[in-house]
């Protein structure tokens, strides 16, 4: 990508991009649906989440956590047994296996725009990270089947599931990627899909960019610096529905950079 003075300037100001993983890198979350109901299937037990219902409790972030509020409504009687916490921990496990055979047996591919952007930031040097909630095991499984075996040493800060003390949408996850980078907030930008994710990011201070996917669409928009369907590419133009993202019909770095320097 060559760059014009005034873009080389523009990207000074842009030291870092910080993706979350679930809905902003890929469309995983259904992947992750039917992890968790071959999980149940395998114990031998009777749940099963259809879209509409795993659409609700992704309000809820971590899976773990997300299994324990479903109980917790569900089959409370399974929340007061002694050991519903380590039934639990090995339901999370099992839903994480199945999800990996899945990834490393489908062909899931990355959202548009977000492998150009990747590799664009890599040529400048700007540093890539991950916040996300999901387990560590996930997001390598992802990154591999997106990139390739050498995916996740595109990155230089990894922050995932049970890293911080807090989850989305405190900003543990963001602080944490933060103080592994050495970078100010507003040296950053950000991309989510969720309102937690949103919130957690703008909470640690940094500009944040939203693309709607299919199950964690983000109802306020407010703080985010533009909503958009997805980053876009030259040749699949992404849909602007709030914010803007400069002269292109994708999101670029230099207009990353810019929107840095402007603020």
């Amino acid at each position: 990508m060559s760059l014009s003075p005034r873009s080389g300037e523009c990207l000074m100001s842009l030291q870092a991009l910080i993706f979350d993983v679930d809905g902003t890198l890929a469309e995983t979350e259904d992947v992750h649906r039917r992890a968790f109901n071959e999980a149940f299937k395998a114990a031998g037990l009777g749940w099963c989440w259809d879209p509409q219902l795993y659409r609700e409790l992704l309000s809820v972030m971590g899976g773990k956590e997300r299994l324990s509020h479903f109980l917790s409504m569900a089959d409370p009687t399974f929340m007061e047994s002694k050991d519903a916490q380590q039934r639990i921990r090995a339901l999370h496990k099992s839903k994480t296996d199945y999800y990996v055979e899945f990834l490393n047996n489908g062909s899931l591919s990355f959202r548009p725009g977000i492998v150009r952007l990747l590799f664009e930031a890599q040529e400048q040097g700007i540093l890539l990270a991950i916040a996300t909630t999901t387990s560590p095991e996930n997001v390598t499984a992802l990154l591999k089947g997106g990139l390739g075996p050498s995916g996740p040493e595109l990155f230089q800060s990894i922050v995932a599931g049970d890293a911080v003390p807090k989850k989305k949408p405190a900003p543990d996850v963001y602080l944490q990627v933060l103080q592994e980078l050495n970078c100010s907030p507003k040296q950053c930008v950000a991309f989510e899909d969720s309102q937690s994710g949103l919130a957690s990011a703008t909470a640690a201070g940094i500009p944040t960019f939203v693309t709607l996917s299919e199950f964690t669409t983000c109802s306020d928009h407010s703080d985010a610096k533009a909503v958009l369907s997805h980053l876009g590419e030259p040749h699949n133009p992404c849909e602007v529905i709030s914010g803007n993202i400069g002269t292109t019909p994708y999101v670029s770095l230099e207009y990353l950079g810019s929107s840095l320097k402007a603020a």
